[in-house]
């Protein structure tokens, strides 16, 4: 009896960690980890296609986290994506001619703002935007005019 009831703890104990690690994953995957930072201040960027950029996707310069996205919106009038984004107050000093990138991460096609640092003299400011901005690679478009650009180079040999 002691055997048995020493044994059902045991299971219980992994299969609790099991459940554990798969809410863990599932936090992770779902960019649910940090749960709000209102420090730092916010920077705008507009790009004509985000792809599967999301809120709380990661903000990165040099492959270290700076911020977070906060917001995604559409510009009807200019007719592009708008991103707003929280970055740590511990990075104050990023400067108003740096370029973001939206970049694909890891297995799972997780995408993030990349943030490429400029030679400006002067940083960016609360509610500053980048003027300079790459969208998102989308697989079909490239695809799309790879398969156009053989059609065409087929019909005129």
């Amino acid at each position: 009896m002691k055997i048995t009831r020493t044994m059902e703890i045991g299971v219980g104990f992994f299969v609790s960690l099991g459940l554990a690690a798969l809410l863990m994953l599932a936090l992770k995957v779902a960019n649910l980890t940090s749960f709000g930072n209102a420090d730092g201040y916010l920077v705008l960027a507009r790009f004509d296609n985000i792809g599967g950029l999301q809120e709380r996707s990661a903000v990165k310069m040099g492959g270290v986290l700076v911020g977070r996205v906060t917001r995604i919106d559409y510009d009807s009038e200019a007719f592009r994506a708008v991103v707003e984004m929280r970055i740590d107050p511990r990075f104050r000093e990023i400067p108003v001619d740096t370029a973001a990138s939206i970049y694909t991460a890891g297995l799972l096609g997780e995408q993030y703002v990349n943030l490429d640092a400029g030679g400006d003299e002067e940083v960016l400011a609360d509610g500053g935007e980048l003027e300079i901005t790459q969208s998102a690679v989308i697989m079909e478009r490239m695809l799309q005019e790879f398969l156009y650009s053989k059609t065409v180079k087929d019909e005129n040999p």
